[in-house]
């Protein structure tokens, strides 16, 4: 995968992290200012994992999942690719950031308007 050096400061530049960070916040607008810290830090990683799941999924999709390797002269092989194993990790903390965000909406939310755009920003992310 090519090496897209983004520090933090270049991220907020990014046009598909700012569209994924706006929809989320929208969806917490909100929310009670107890939570809001913990709030704005997991909408921000949920923001960043569903541009880099993206990133991943279309790299993935035109090279696979398995890689080839050659230890020395005579040892080769295939193996996960490292995409692979990195998109694996992120998508099970990915999933884990979004349950946590469902459970800090407040109560009844779920059945709402922001509860609904919560599970179709989760579900159906883009380029998913």
């Amino acid at each position: 995968m090519e090496n897209e050096d983004v520090n933090s400061k270049e991220l907020k530049e990014v046009p598909d992290y700012n569209k994924e960070l706006k929809k989320l916040n929208k969806i917490f607008k909100n929310i009670s200012k107890d939570k809001k810290d913990l709030v704005q830090k997991l909408i921000k990683s949920a923001a960043f994992m569903t541009v880099e799941l993206t990133k991943l999924e279309n790299y993935i999709s035109i090279h696979g999942v398995s890689e080839t390797y050659q230890n020395g002269e005579n040892q080769y092989g295939t193996k996960t690719s490292t995409e692979a194993s990195v998109y694996n990790t992120m998508i099970k903390n990915y999933t884990s950031i979004i349950k946590q965000l469902c459970e800090l909406l407040p109560e009844g939310l779920p059945n709402t308007k922001e509860g609904n755009a919560l599970m179709n920003f989760a579900t159906k992310p883009k380029g998913r």
